[in-house]
């Protein structure tokens, strides 16, 4: 996956690649939930998708969709998702606060609102942070209990591995939302 921006006619709108296994494109999905600083240059995109790569099911909430719009994940989870992939873009903010531990209480709310996503759905979530300096968020695998399985240290560039039990990815508090009508 490749977090990037693409041209839809006049349009340009932020997206991530999905790139298969065996460097094929396998699709797009593009950011719909716009964050208000992000209108005056970006066009929101359209749809959800998931996609498959051998027993693998997952789908994307970009940035903002993830932390802000819980029905982002939510989608992906009731469409057969064991694993939302959540790319981002945080910077630091001058004066802003510099956590060293995974949803420090003194953060903001992002780190804490993905622990949240998975646990709300039923599915693991891996969110997937730029290494910048003074970062407050960082990458993390977060299992379908909303318990952190691992996180990249804060600022520091690695490839973040986990092991996952697909399984365990129940969708099940996803599968039982009734939407109102």
């Amino acid at each position: 996956m490749l977090g990037t921006e693409r041209l839809l006619g006049d349009a340009l709108v932020l997206t991530a690649l999905v790139i298969d296994r065996d460097g094929t494109r396998a699709g797009w999905q593009d950011k719909v939930q716009l964050d208000p600083s992000e209108e005056a240059t970006y066009a929101a995109g359209t749809g959800r998708h998931v996609f498959r790569s051998g027993p693998l099911t997952f789908g994307i909430a970009i940035c903002h969709e993830g932390w802000r719009y819980p029905e982002t994940v939510r989608w992906a989870a009731r469409h057969g998702a064991t694993v939302v992939f959540h790319p981002h873009f945080h910077e630091a903010e001058p004066g802003g606060y510099r956590p060293t531990r995974f949803a420090d209480p003194a953060n903001t709310f992002h780190e804490k609102a993905v622990l949240c996503r998975a646990a709300e759905n039923t599915c693991y979530v891996a969110t997937v942070n730029y290494a910048s300096a003074g970062s407050p968020t960082t990458s993390a695998v977060v299992d379908p209990q909303g318990r952190l399985l691992c996180h990249q240290p804060y600022g520091e560039e690695g490839l973040l591995m986990a092991h996952i039990d697909l399984a365990a990815a129940t969708g099940l508090l996803a599968s039982r939302y009734q939407p109102l009508l």
